[in-house]
């Protein structure tokens, strides 16, 4: 079941025709289509972002959806074209790079396709190696938005464990801390989205108003250390102080009121920045 919904995420920006020339791929498949966009101001590159960005999105969107998301520093190699049939019965079609990691931890893949390039390919671009975002997956995200090919027509079936996945930070949890990761940023804002799940972040009893020795490392290099409030919103802080809050995806962040936490203490993201929240009894 598709919609005639296609949403696309890529690291392209919008300084170019990149874009513009993923859309016009879609709209001559079905001028009818309702293009959207998730975002293409993907860090270059960042296979683990992209990832992230769609765990972030996913469950917002119906039944039905398909996601193109482009982010292939790969492009031209061996690595493999995939459409992914998540557990809400949404369609994402991607390079198996890692893409797919946090869909399929935090979501769930169904089922797994290789995208044939003889069938889904635009005609005529077979001796283009460069940008597979116009000519294999945005065209083959069309044609599944559509209606016109269906899941079984992508290509032949993989199996779901053989998806590429990135490494993951496991969170670690003692009787008066917890430890995970800076997965990414609130990027506008500047705030620090962790890995550390409000699940696990409760098993320390936090109440609001409650105050935590947050200390955060690059490898194994302190980058920060301070007490730090546990509070509902960052209004519950004077500006320009730092609160702990459970985000909109029910993970830890910490922010400034009215400032960007990562600039102020140049906090990177990625597996190699650990944060560990220790309750002050």
């Amino acid at each position: 079941m598709t919609n005639r919904l296609l949403v696309l995420q890529s690291d392209f920006g919008l300084v170019d025709g990149a874009v513009s020339a993923m859309v016009g791929v879609a709209l001559q498949e079905n001028s009818e289509l309702e293009v959207h966009h998730l975002t293409h101001d993907i860090t270059p590159y960042n296979i683990f972002e992209a990832s992230y960005r769609l765990f972030q999105t996913v469950n917002y969107w119906p039944e039905g959806t398909t996601f193109v998301s482009v982010v292939d520093p790969g492009v031209g190699s061996d690595r493999r074209s995939v459409v992914a049939l998540t557990a809400n019965n949404q369609y994402i079609v991607t390079p198996d790079n890692g893409t797919l990691s946090y869909i399929k931890k935090h979501v769930g893949i169904k089922a797994l396709r290789e995208i044939s390039e003889v069938k889904n390919r635009r005609e005529n671009t077979e001796l283009s190696y460069t940008f597979h975002g116009r000519d294999v997956y945005a065209f083959t995200g069309a044609k599944l938005a559509s209606g016109h090919i269906n899941f079984g027509e992508v290509g032949p079936e993989l199996l779901v464990e053989d998806i590429v996945e990135l490494p993951v930070v496991e969170t670690v949890l003692e009787d008066d801390l917890v430890r995970g990761a800076v997965d990414i940023l609130d990027v506008r804002f500047g705030s620090l989205w962790t890995s550390i799940t409000r699940e696990d972040f409760y098993t320390l009893a936090p109440e609001f108003d409650d105050r935590f020795e947050v200390t955060i490392y690059n490898n194994d290099m302190l980058v920060y250390q301070n007490q730090v409030t546990y509070g509902k919103s960052f209004a519950d802080v004077r500006i320009g102080q730092p609160i702990i809050y459970i985000n909109s995806l029910y993970r830890v962040g910490l922010a400034i009121n009215q400032g960007s936490f990562a600039k102020a203490y140049n906090v990177g993201v990625g597996p190699q920045w650990h944060i560990e929240l220790k309750k002050i009894n």
